[in-house]
Protein backbone atom coordinates (compact mmCIF):
# COMPACT_ATOMS: atom_id res chain seq x y z
CA UNK A 1 0.00 0.00 0.00
CA UNK A 2 1.61 3.33 -1.10
CA UNK A 3 1.70 6.19 1.88
CA UNK A 4 -0.23 9.13 1.56
CA UNK A 5 1.97 12.37 0.29
CA UNK A 6 2.83 14.78 2.77
CA UNK A 7 0.92 18.10 1.65
CA UNK A 8 2.34 20.14 4.75
CA UNK A 9 5.63 19.86 2.23
CA UNK A 10 3.74 20.84 -0.99
CA UNK A 11 2.55 24.24 0.04
CA UNK A 12 5.16 25.40 3.00
CA UNK A 13 4.67 29.08 2.91
CA UNK A 14 1.62 30.74 4.81
CA UNK A 15 0.21 31.86 1.84
CA UNK A 16 0.08 28.75 0.08
CA UNK A 17 -1.17 27.38 2.97
CA UNK A 18 -4.09 29.35 3.53
CA UNK A 19 -5.43 29.49 0.30
CA UNK A 20 -5.25 25.34 -0.08
CA UNK A 21 -7.28 25.64 2.31
CA UNK A 22 -9.59 27.92 1.32
CA UNK A 23 -9.84 26.07 -1.74
CA UNK A 24 -10.79 22.86 0.13
CA UNK A 25 -13.47 24.71 1.94
CA UNK A 26 -15.04 26.09 -1.20
CA UNK A 27 -15.09 22.63 -3.05
CA UNK A 28 -16.33 20.78 -0.27
CA UNK A 29 -19.89 19.95 -0.39
CA UNK A 30 -20.37 19.51 3.43
CA UNK A 31 -18.79 21.61 6.56
CA UNK A 32 -15.29 20.52 7.34
CA UNK A 33 -14.06 20.54 10.79
CA UNK A 34 -10.63 21.36 11.82
CA UNK A 35 -9.85 17.67 12.70
CA UNK A 36 -10.93 16.53 9.07
CA UNK A 37 -8.45 19.84 7.21
CA UNK A 38 -5.80 19.39 9.48
CA UNK A 39 -5.60 15.03 9.21
CA UNK A 40 -6.39 15.61 5.55
CA UNK A 41 -3.65 18.00 5.15
CA UNK A 42 -0.98 16.71 8.22
CA UNK A 43 -1.13 20.02 9.23
CA UNK A 44 -0.66 20.69 13.49
CA UNK A 45 -5.14 21.54 14.54
CA UNK A 46 -3.49 24.91 15.95
CA UNK A 47 -2.01 25.79 12.82
CA UNK A 48 -5.23 25.13 10.84
CA UNK A 49 -7.60 26.90 13.42
CA UNK A 50 -5.37 29.78 12.94
CA UNK A 51 -5.40 29.82 9.25
CA UNK A 52 -9.11 29.39 9.45
CA UNK A 53 -9.83 32.09 11.69
CA UNK A 54 -7.73 34.40 9.26
CA UNK A 55 -9.83 33.23 6.27
CA UNK A 56 -13.03 34.10 8.36
CA UNK A 57 -11.50 37.33 9.16
CA UNK A 58 -11.01 38.19 5.41
CA UNK A 59 -14.50 36.89 4.02
CA UNK A 60 -15.59 39.11 7.10
CA UNK A 61 -15.00 42.27 4.88
CA UNK A 62 -17.75 44.46 3.78
CA UNK A 63 -16.47 44.02 -0.10
CA UNK A 64 -16.77 39.95 0.14
CA UNK A 65 -19.99 38.40 -1.53
CA UNK A 66 -18.97 35.33 -0.07
CA UNK A 67 -17.90 33.94 3.65
CA UNK A 68 -16.62 31.31 5.61
CA UNK A 69 -19.27 30.12 8.70
CA UNK A 70 -19.38 27.72 11.06
CA UNK A 71 -21.93 25.06 10.66
CA UNK A 72 -22.52 22.36 12.47
CA UNK A 73 -19.00 22.37 14.25
CA UNK A 74 -17.31 22.86 10.72
CA UNK A 75 -16.59 25.22 8.24
CA UNK A 76 -18.36 25.90 5.28
CA UNK A 77 -18.36 28.54 2.57
CA UNK A 78 -21.33 30.54 1.46
CA UNK A 79 -22.75 33.75 0.32
CA UNK A 80 -23.82 36.49 3.03
CA UNK A 81 -27.28 36.52 4.29
CA UNK A 82 -27.38 40.65 2.92
CA UNK A 83 -27.15 38.78 -0.68
CA UNK A 84 -29.24 36.48 -0.60
CA UNK A 85 -32.25 38.26 -2.07
CA UNK A 86 -30.36 39.12 -4.82
CA UNK A 87 -28.65 35.56 -5.52
CA UNK A 88 -32.12 34.31 -4.92
CA UNK A 89 -33.43 36.67 -7.96
CA UNK A 90 -30.47 36.32 -10.31
CA UNK A 91 -30.48 32.16 -10.44
CA UNK A 92 -34.63 32.38 -11.32
CA UNK A 93 -33.47 34.04 -14.40
CA UNK A 94 -31.10 31.02 -15.07
CA UNK A 95 -33.72 28.23 -14.98
CA UNK A 96 -37.86 29.32 -15.84
CA UNK A 97 -40.07 28.19 -13.16
CA UNK A 98 -41.65 24.96 -14.40
CA UNK A 99 -45.01 25.29 -14.71
CA UNK A 100 -47.26 21.64 -15.69
CA UNK A 101 -50.75 21.03 -15.60
CA UNK A 102 -52.66 18.76 -13.43
CA UNK A 103 -52.64 16.07 -16.18
CA UNK A 104 -49.16 16.75 -16.70
CA UNK A 105 -48.37 16.42 -13.05
CA UNK A 106 -50.34 13.28 -12.93
CA UNK A 107 -48.59 11.57 -15.65
CA UNK A 108 -45.56 12.16 -14.49
CA UNK A 109 -46.74 10.42 -10.86
CA UNK A 110 -47.60 7.86 -12.54
CA UNK A 111 -44.05 7.16 -14.74
CA UNK A 112 -41.66 8.31 -11.65
CA UNK A 113 -43.51 5.16 -9.60
CA UNK A 114 -43.80 2.88 -12.18
CA UNK A 115 -41.13 3.51 -14.90
CA UNK A 116 -40.78 2.21 -16.76
CA UNK A 117 -43.60 2.47 -17.72
CA UNK A 118 -45.91 2.29 -21.68
CA UNK A 119 -48.43 4.66 -22.56
CA UNK A 120 -51.17 1.40 -22.29
CA UNK A 121 -49.95 1.46 -18.67
CA UNK A 122 -50.30 5.05 -17.63
CA UNK A 123 -54.04 5.17 -19.55
CA UNK A 124 -55.24 1.94 -17.10
CA UNK A 125 -53.96 4.15 -14.42
CA UNK A 126 -55.42 7.63 -15.49
CA UNK A 127 -58.73 6.51 -17.11
CA UNK A 128 -57.79 8.99 -19.86
CA UNK A 129 -55.22 9.14 -23.07
CA UNK A 130 -52.22 10.76 -22.28
CA UNK A 131 -50.36 10.70 -25.57
CA UNK A 132 -50.19 14.61 -26.03
CA UNK A 133 -49.22 14.78 -22.18
CA UNK A 134 -46.42 12.32 -22.88
CA UNK A 135 -45.07 14.49 -25.99
CA UNK A 136 -45.20 17.82 -23.46
CA UNK A 137 -43.05 16.05 -20.88
CA UNK A 138 -40.57 14.38 -23.50
CA UNK A 139 -39.93 18.06 -24.62
CA UNK A 140 -39.63 19.34 -20.99
CA UNK A 141 -36.92 16.60 -21.21
CA UNK A 142 -38.45 15.56 -17.77
CA UNK A 143 -38.80 11.59 -19.23
CA UNK A 144 -37.15 9.94 -21.85
CA UNK A 145 -37.45 7.14 -24.05
CA UNK A 146 -36.51 4.28 -21.67
CA UNK A 147 -36.66 0.68 -25.32
CA UNK A 148 -39.77 -0.93 -25.76
CA UNK A 149 -41.26 -3.78 -23.80
CA UNK A 150 -40.97 -7.08 -24.90
CA UNK A 151 -44.93 -7.80 -25.12
CA UNK A 152 -47.40 -7.82 -28.05
CA UNK A 153 -47.04 -4.56 -30.37
CA UNK A 154 -43.45 -3.89 -28.48
CA UNK A 155 -45.05 -0.68 -26.77
CA UNK A 156 -42.33 2.54 -25.78
CA UNK A 157 -41.56 2.78 -22.37
CA UNK A 158 -40.69 5.79 -20.64
CA UNK A 159 -38.81 7.30 -17.96
CA UNK A 160 -37.48 9.66 -15.46
CA UNK A 161 -34.08 12.04 -16.59
CA UNK A 162 -32.15 13.65 -14.45
CA UNK A 163 -33.64 17.02 -15.18
CA UNK A 164 -36.40 15.62 -13.23
CA UNK A 165 -34.69 15.19 -10.20
CA UNK A 166 -32.87 18.73 -10.17
CA UNK A 167 -36.29 20.45 -11.07
CA UNK A 168 -37.77 18.53 -7.47
CA UNK A 169 -34.57 18.59 -5.83
CA UNK A 170 -34.01 14.93 -5.60
CA UNK A 171 -30.91 12.98 -5.48
CA UNK A 172 -32.18 9.85 -6.82
CA UNK A 173 -35.49 8.29 -7.03
CA UNK A 174 -35.25 6.63 -3.51
CA UNK A 175 -36.41 10.26 -2.52
CA UNK A 176 -39.55 9.87 -3.39
CA UNK A 177 -42.12 9.83 -0.98
CA UNK A 178 -43.58 6.17 -0.71
CA UNK A 179 -47.00 5.25 -1.05
CA UNK A 180 -47.60 5.25 2.69
CA UNK A 181 -45.89 8.63 3.33
CA UNK A 182 -48.13 10.05 0.42
CA UNK A 183 -51.38 8.72 2.06
CA UNK A 184 -50.83 10.11 5.14
CA UNK A 185 -49.40 13.52 3.62
CA UNK A 186 -53.37 13.42 2.08
CA UNK A 187 -54.96 12.34 5.15
CA UNK A 188 -52.25 15.13 7.15
CA UNK A 189 -54.25 17.72 4.60
CA UNK A 190 -57.77 16.72 4.48
CA UNK A 191 -57.03 17.28 8.79
CA UNK A 192 -56.42 20.12 8.08
CA UNK A 193 -59.33 21.75 5.91
CA UNK A 194 -62.32 19.78 8.27
CA UNK A 195 -60.51 21.25 10.90
CA UNK A 196 -60.78 24.86 8.73
CA UNK A 197 -64.27 24.07 8.06
CA UNK A 198 -64.95 22.94 11.57
CA UNK A 199 -63.73 26.37 12.35
CA UNK A 200 -66.01 28.26 10.73
CA UNK A 201 -68.50 26.52 11.44
CA UNK A 202 -68.28 27.42 14.99
CA UNK A 203 -67.68 30.83 14.09
CA UNK A 204 -70.75 30.99 12.05
CA UNK A 205 -72.64 29.61 15.03
CA UNK A 206 -71.42 31.76 17.70
CA UNK A 207 -72.34 34.99 15.31
CA UNK A 208 -75.92 33.76 14.86
CA UNK A 209 -75.87 33.11 18.97
CA UNK A 210 -74.38 36.80 19.63
CA UNK A 211 -76.47 38.26 17.21
CA UNK A 212 -80.10 36.30 19.03
CA UNK A 213 -78.34 37.50 22.09
CA UNK A 214 -78.36 41.25 21.15
CA UNK A 215 -81.65 40.78 19.85
CA UNK A 216 -83.34 40.07 23.41
CA UNK A 217 -81.10 42.33 24.98
CA UNK A 218 -82.63 45.35 22.21
CA UNK A 219 -86.19 43.88 22.91
CA UNK A 220 -86.31 43.62 26.92
CA UNK A 221 -84.43 47.31 26.49
CA UNK A 222 -87.23 48.17 24.91
CA UNK A 223 -90.19 47.02 27.28
CA UNK A 224 -88.82 45.57 30.38
CA UNK A 225 -90.74 42.84 32.17
CA UNK A 226 -92.91 42.04 29.54
CA UNK A 227 -92.68 39.41 26.39
CA UNK A 228 -92.17 40.50 23.52
CA UNK A 229 -95.40 40.59 21.58
CA UNK A 230 -96.00 39.26 18.33
CA UNK A 231 -97.08 42.07 15.76
CA UNK A 232 -101.28 41.73 14.60
CA UNK A 233 -101.54 40.25 11.03
CA UNK A 234 -103.13 42.81 9.23
CA UNK A 235 -105.88 41.65 7.12
CA UNK A 236 -105.47 41.33 3.28
CA UNK A 237 -108.50 43.85 2.92
CA UNK A 238 -108.67 46.00 5.58
CA UNK A 239 -111.59 48.28 3.93
CA UNK A 240 -113.93 45.61 3.79
CA UNK A 241 -113.21 44.87 7.40
CA UNK A 242 -114.06 48.79 8.68
CA UNK A 243 -117.51 48.25 7.01
CA UNK A 244 -119.56 47.24 9.48
CA UNK A 245 -121.81 44.23 8.66
CA UNK A 246 -125.12 44.74 6.81
CA UNK A 247 -128.03 43.30 7.48
CA UNK A 248 -128.84 40.27 4.64
CA UNK A 249 -131.66 41.80 2.68
CA UNK A 250 -133.66 39.86 -0.22
CA UNK A 251 -134.16 42.73 -2.77
CA UNK A 252 -136.90 41.07 -4.13
CA UNK A 253 -139.27 41.57 -0.77
CA UNK A 254 -137.70 45.23 -1.62
CA UNK A 255 -140.24 45.58 -4.89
Amino acid sequence: MSEQPNLSAIDPDESQRRSLIEAIVYVAEEPLTLVQIAKGLDLAPELVQADLDALTAQYAKAERGIEIRKVAQGYKMSTKAEHHDGVRKFVKTLRPKLKLSLPALETLAVIAYKQPATVPEIQAVRGVNSTGVISTLLSRKLITTAGRKAVIGRPMQYKTTKEFLIQFGLSDLTELPTLKELEELGRAALGEMEEVEDGEETAEAQDLESSEEALEEVTEAADPGQEPEEPEEQPEDATELEVPDAPNRDHSEDT
